[in-house]
């Protein structure tokens, strides 16, 4: 079992920068592949970023690849989600997710394959 907590969100003009975190709880968080998904109003959930067990391999989706960076720190038990060059469009709930897989072989864009959720953390990006 593993428990999420983001934080950092906020409100930020457009270029700005947030970092984001996400502290998990448990023993065997370095087992762990992780994610960041956003759910902007009225959309589904879509990819951002995520980063295998090793940390070893980075994924991105194509709208955040070269503006936004996601690292882990497990001695902290963290996922941090470095966001640059921020743009209105970036304005969503970000959440992040843990998965238990151990291979490489999943599409870590699907969210099916993280069993553990955080609440999430508002994310506003101003013109």
């Amino acid at each position: 079992q593993v428990q999420l907590q983001e934080s950092g969100g906020g409100l930020v003009q457009a270029g700005g920068s947030l970092r984001l975190s996400c502290a998990a709880s448990g023993r065997t968080f370095s087992s762990y592949t992780m994610g960041w998904f956003r759910q902007a109003a009225g959309n589904e959930r879509e990819f951002v970023a995520a980063i295998t067990w090793r940390g070893d391999r980075l994924y991105y989706a194509g709208s955040v690849k070269g503006r936004f960076t996601i690292s882990r720190d497990d001695a902290k038990n963290s996922v941090y989600l470095q966001m640059n060059s921020l743009k209105p469009e970036d304005t969503a709930f970000y959440l992040c997710a843990a998965s238990s897989t151990t291979s490489y072989g999943p599409n870590y864009a699907n969210s099916g394959i993280y069993s553990f959720w955080g609440r999430g953390t508002q994310v506003t990006v101003s013109s």
